[in-house]
């Protein structure tokens, strides 16, 4: 017995003449979900931070590290909102986190530009950025979603522009969800053509990007059985993708996921280049029995990551973004914040941040934050530092990332960055570092798991804040009293 599963949430990022959408940004959709009795078996609460044996490899690059996009609804909510009691947690385990943008308004004239916007914005930071397609035709059977392009031809010229925009860098491309395991409303010509439609997109992305990992619609532990997934998969090109992906939207648990992606892939062969991506944005307490829209007492689960530990599984990455309503407690995609404080408040704290890359090829180990930086040590050897600062403004607000990287030979050991700001900007919040304004005058301390830079190495934290008049970048930085340059 299945009974409706979720509504979705889209996000098309903001281009120059069009500006992020609010609460009213279309989303919504209903697949199925059911509770397994198998599933319950599993102990069903996954922890919070994944990768417990990095030395377990998938298919990404060790210390892959997601971009968080700097105009998401909730960064924007926490910056706006910086007396609020629920504002800290939500910073903390929600706004700081990188998540998935959505491309699901058909708008084939500026796809490639806003796709290129996320991709170059990430390739700046050194990060991989999550992009879900999704605009198939009869996307959703017609339901809470209903939309995409007009036919299977538009679609098949929309995936190009898009694929146009995604650069040379690696990118995640998580290729229309419920295409595959929800096709109740397809006749068996349709579905068939809806298949090889989703194949070509494959191959149309991996010629314009060969660096760009391709992930197909893996349903979830609680819908389609694997083999019958596994079926669907195959006749969807996934022998040509990358993988696929499971749990978008849902509730599942990391640990029956992990085992149904594990079952997916045994049906189809276990072909080694394939792997499996999950959506843990609010699945750290499971299901909540057979409700789906918008269900109380539910929790972040595992943090954005590469490490998860499992050879199989590439990422755990958030794809539905947490805070978003279903459709229940609000009209879907409405960012509420009591559903991103009750999913916060129900988590622990990231004992790593995502927004800071590995000094090295293997990934760190996971380490809490100390009470006390280690005693700093000046860098030195000439030019030793440098600092990119990224903006983000909007009407009397602003988030800033900034990148410290050490262009020096010896290895700096806890790390004090200083600013002064030119005009009325006052930080509000700050994540991965301790960030403290007197007057003009700002200084940012590393947090201890971050303190030291290996020669070449960076670090990344970010900030948000107010301003009154113009929100003029800062000139100079100094890194433990030593002058940086710009980057």
């Amino acid at each position: 017995m299945h009974t409706p599963e979720r509504h979705r949430r889209s996000t098309v990022p903001p281009t120059a003449a069009e500006p992020a959408a609010g609460p009213g940004r279309p989303s919504g959709r209903a697949a199925v979900l059911a509770l397994a009795a198998t599933a319950t078996a599993l102990g069903l609460v996954a922890g919070v931070q994944g990768g417990a044996d990095a030395a377990v490899q998938g298919s990404l690059p060790a210390g892959t590290q997601f971009y968080r996009d700097p105009a998401s609804q909730v960064v924007k909510w926490v910056a706006a909102n910086p007396g609020d009691s629920r504002t800290p947690v939500i910073s903390k385990r929600i706004a700081s986190q990188p998540q998935a943008i959505w491309f699901s308004n058909y708008r084939p004239t500026t796809v490639t530009s806003d796709v290129r916007a996320v991709t170059a914005a990430a390739e700046q930071a050194g990060r991989t950025p999550v992009l879900v397609a999704y605009a198939v035709p009869n996307r959703d059977c017609g339901g809470a979603s209903a939309g995409g392009a007009p036919d299977l031809a538009s679609y098949d010229a929309w995936v190009g522009k898009f694929a146009a925009g995604l650069g040379s860098s690696r990118s995640i491309v998580v290729l229309e969800p419920d295409s595959i395991a929800l096709t109740t409303c397809l006749d068996a010509q349709q579905q068939s053509d809806r298949f090889a439609s989703l194949a070509r997109a494959v191959t149309t992305i991996h010629a314009a990007s060969p660096a760009a990992k391709v992930y197909l619609d893996g349903g979830h532990s609680t819908w389609n059985s694997a083999s019958e997934q596994a079926n669907r998969l195959r006749s969807a090109g996934v022998l040509n993708a990358d993988g696929f992906f499971s749990n978008v939207s849902n509730f599942n648990t990391t640990a029956g996921e992990t085992a149904f992606a594990h079952n997916v892939l045994s049906a189809l062969g276990n072909p080694g280049n394939l792997h499996a991506v999950i959506d843990t944005s609010r699945n750290g307490n499971g299901p909540a029995g057979s409700t789906w829209c918008d269900p109380s007492g539910r929790a972040i689960g595992n943090y954005p990551t590469a490490s998860t530990g499992d050879s199989a599984i590439d990422a755990f990455l958030w794809i539905k973004p947490p805070g978003e309503a279903d459709g229940c407690a609000a009209a879907a995609g409405t960012f509420v914040p009591d559903i991103a404080y009750q999913l916060a408040v129900n988590a622990a704290d990231p004992t790593s941040p995502p927004s800071t890359p590995p000094a090295s090829s293997q990934p760190p180990t996971s380490q809490p934050p100390t009470s006390q930086p280690p005693t700093s040590q000046p860098p030195s050897g000439g030019a030793s530092c440098s600092v990119a600062y990224r903006v983000n403004s909007w009407s009397a607000g602003f988030t800033a990332d900034i990148t410290v990287k050490n262009t020096g030979n010896a290895t700096i050991s806890g790390w004090k960055l200083g600013w002064t700001f030119p005009g009325d900007q006052k930080v509000t919040s700050a994540w991965n570092a301790t960030v403290v304004q007197s007057g003009a005058a700002v200084t940012a301390t590393d947090l201890g798991y971050n303190g030291t830079l290996a020669a070449g190495a960076s670090t990344a934290f970010g900030l948000q804040a107010t301003y009154g008049g113009s929100n003029t970048a800062p000139s100079a930085f100094t890194l433990n009293g030593t002058a940086c340059t710009l980057s």
